[in-house]
């Protein structure tokens, strides 16, 4: 492997954290009492962490002085002023709200847009974001491309809106009983697979037609950008920030976890351009959040995701972290490890049906394979899978994904090339003894977002 093709890290390493090395004993231990469950281990006990890319970020020298600069005021803290600033600075919407998290803005957002019996078309469900739609009476319907589905296929924007699809459901189903399309850059159960600009300008034409709105889960956009930047004709010559400026827009709104490509450990927001929305959002924010001007986060928090966003237009960090993704990926594939292709922006997705062949899905391969990929070395991943998907209100059969991951989630600005040279070795050693990998089956099941603390035992 040429390691010249990957970009050296663009900063330099000014605090660490030191970590525990754990033995097998401890890490078969460890697991059983976790009830084979990786979110439910001690962070201690965790040698490489990928479970999540959501507030695990290392903040930069400039982000920790503006922390020191925090104005708790109550109401009208100038970090949310800072931070609205930004954000129409780069998002170009007209109002936000902060919410403690982006759960917080799908909560605000399901409750204001969505009435029951109405359907909300997106790019292939996230576990949250279903849920807030479902639970306000929302009928979710997946309209990502068909090859977004196949793990195997190397195609270019796998992400995107099948625009038949969202034309027949509107056809058959009358526009005015469609809440809103939810439209995800980049869509992290496909594999973090980028929407094109060319779709999203489209997705935003045919809306208009029926007067329908677009909102955005923008979670992880600085990555969406930066392949439309390096894969889609006419936009080598655009900087991040004029790209992520153009793909908004193209929306009504959005929501921001801001645990993501905001660089921070907390927070998140809502966005629109609507004023009657806008108003009826800060009614609600204070019900579940706080005041408007800072919703659940405290103002060294705005602050800090104000420069984070600023930072994460930067062309050097991002290329950096996208690449740093694709040499796991590349490590992996080099090995014959079947994984979710291409390699997308915030994780490689491990296909747990091509590595345990010989597990049923209802026997959860990827939950498994999360497990024993702890003990074989330390490194906590996490199941995307049928467990995530969870079951149907109706029936209360399994939702049976044709997807079942293991996705290895790498922090921004946290690891370095030889900690993945860490993860990719654990990984291929397993896959040479993936036979001796086991089913798993409930011993506890939650009714909700399951796959946070079900726990499970060996079949």
């Amino acid at each position: 492997m040429n390691m010249n093709q990957y970009p050296a890290e663009p900063f330099r390493i000014k605090a660490v954290e030191t970590v525990k090395m754990t033995t097998r004993e401890e890490r078969i231990a460890a697991i059983k009492a976790a009830g084979y469950n990786t979110f439910l281990l001690n962070s201690a006990d965790v040698y490489i962490d990928l479970l999540t890319d959501s507030g695990t970020n290392a903040m930069s020298d400039r982000q920790w002085a503006g922390i020191m600069m925090g104005d708790e005021a109550y109401a009208g803290s100038r970090n949310f002023f800072h931070l609205e600033e930004t954000v129409r600075e780069l998002f170009g919407f007209r109002h936000i709200v902060p919410t403690h998290q982006g759960r917080g803005a799908e909560n605000l957002l399901s409750q204001l847009a969505i009435k029951p019996g109405q359907y909300v078309p997106g790019n292939m469900y996230f576990t949250t974001t279903r849920f807030h739609q479902e639970h306000n009476g929302g009928i979710f319907v997946d309209i990502i491309r068909d090859e977004a589905h196949d793990a195997s296929l190397n195609i270019d924007f796998k992400g995107d809106i099948d625009l038949n699809k969202l034309k027949k459901l509107i056809e058959e189903k009358g526009a005015e009983n469609i809440a809103y399309v939810c439209l995800a850059v980049t869509v992290n159960l496909a594999g973090g697979q980028p929407v094109s600009m060319k779709n999203m300008r489209e997705v935003r034409a045919l809306c208009n037609a029926y007067h329908i709105k677009v909102f955005f889960d923008a979670t992880r956009c600085v990555e969406n950008a930066y392949f439309i930047k390096v894969k889609e004709s006419g936009y080598a010559d655009k900087s991040i920030r004029e790209i992520v400026f153009e793909m908004f827009s193209y929306a009504d709104g959005c929501t921001m976890s801001g645990k993501k490509d905001c660089l921070v450990n907390i927070g998140g927001f809502l966005c629109m351009n609507d004023d009657d929305l806008f108003e009826s959002a800060k009614e609600l924010v204070v019900v579940y959040e706080g005041m408007p001007s800072y919703g659940g986060m405290a103002g060294r928090d705005m602050e800090a995701m104000a420069i984070g966003l600023k930072e994460s237009v930067e062309f050097e960090y991002i290329e950096h972290r996208v690449m740093q993704v694709r040499y796991l990926g590349d490590r992996l594939k080099e090995a014959g490890v079947p994984m979710i292709e291409p390699a997308g922006g915030h994780a490689i997705f491990i296909d747990a049906r091509r590595f345990c062949p010989h597990l049923k899905q209802e026997e959860f391969p990827a939950q498994s394979l999360a497990a024993n990929l702890y003990v074989e070395s330390g490194v906590r991943s996490m199941e995307r899978g049928i467990v995530s998907a969870g079951r149907d209100k109706i029936t209360g059969e399994h939702h049976r994904p044709k997807l079942e991951t293991v996705r290895l989630t790498l922090p921004r600005r946290v690891y370095t090339y030889r900690h993945l040279d860490v993860v990719a070795d654990a990984v291929i050693e397993l896959f040479k003894n993936k036979e001796k990998i086991k089913g798993l089956k409930f011993i506890y099941e939650p009714k909700q977002l399951r796959f946070f603390t079900a726990l499970f035992e060996e079949i």
